[in-house]
């Protein structure tokens, strides 16, 4: 691995830099597994709250469930977009980082504000860490790829990219795979899936991007392709944010853009291997860049 790369993915960017809580980062575990149930157990994933009967439960794996506020955002990420506001909030909260957190100080965040979180960790211990965007199959077993963001470091002693999921460290999840280093053919990239959707491998009703309606197919992929991308280039977007000109044709695409996206996916298939030429792209092709959001 070249030292040019991985000292690139040890900087930080405006979701990733702990500023003040670099320090209190740095003596976190430095055990992957120890690490990852700790963080686990700061934050509830939003999807829970859709289910009454674990709202309403006084012991769960969140803990006293009907502790926490029902006036509580759902979903917490465009207030803690970054890796920063979430330790923020958690230590505002209860300044006791442990497992014995209560729900009610717990921040609601999903697998991206995990993923943030996780890299962010390893950055300020001197490791180089990058987001990875794409689907899991593994989140229900049900022959869907959902979107999925889990983070991805680099190992010294094994001289490798590792991946982790951060999100699933939970005991209702038996997944058959060592989640601090998740096999390669366990997390479809955003690119992977966008390029076997051209090719007609998978279904569009397999690749599930859980929006309110779902989006699906090959529109679900390209979200993950270019949240992937700006991810591999130290820009981890939130979610509500995607490139204006994709959002502004409502993800209708000519061929031309079509074919634009296909040499983009192929090079994020080894993003390493082509880290120039994804840099050049980075500087050179604007349109990627300029989003869309909430106020855009």
């Amino acid at each position: 691995m070249k030292q040019e790369i991985l000292e690139f993915y040890k900087q930080t960017s405006t979701y990733t830099d702990l500023g003040y809580y670099e320090e209190f980062a740095k003596n976190l575990p430095d055990d992957i597994e120890k690490l990852c149930v700790l963080q686990r157990m700061q934050i509830i994933h939003p999807v829970v709250f859709k289910d009454k009967e674990i709202r309403n439960k006084k012991e769960c794996f969140w803990g006293n469930m009907t502790k926490v506020p029902i006036t509580r955002l759902e979903y917490e990420d465009d207030i803690f977009p970054t890796a920063q506001s979430i330790i923020a909030e958690l230590l505002r909260k209860d300044n006791h980082y442990t497992i014995t957190r209560e729900a009610k100080n717990k921040v609601h965040v999903t697998c991206r504000g995990q993923a943030i979180l996780l890299a962010s960790i390893f950055k300020a211990k001197g490791i180089a860490a990058r987001v990875r965007c794409g689907f899991a199959e593994y989140i229900h077993y049900d022959g869907i790829y959902y979107d999925h963001w889990i983070t991805e470091y680099y190992d010294q002693k094994e001289n490798r990219w590792k991946l982790v999921d951060a999100d699933m460290h939970c005991p209702e999840h038996e997944v058959g795979f060592d989640l601090n280093d998740i096999p390669r053919n366990k997390f479809l990239f955003g690119a992977e899936a966008y390029l076997a959707l051209r090719k007609k491998k998978y279904k569009n009703e397999e690749i599930l991007y859980a929006s309110d309606p779902p989006t699906l197919g090959i529109k679900a992929a390209i979200r993950q392709l270019f949240y992937d991308f700006h991810s591999l280039m130290n820009n981890e977007i939130i979610f509500l944010h995607m490139p204006k000109y994709i959002q502004d044709k409502q993800f209708e695409l000519s061929e031309k853009e079509y074919k634009e996206l296909d040499e983009l996916a192929n090079l994020l298939l080894e993003p390493d291997k082509n880290f120039e030429k994804l840099q050049q792209i980075w500087k050179t092709t604007l349109k990627y860049r300029i989003m869309s959001g909430a106020l855009n």
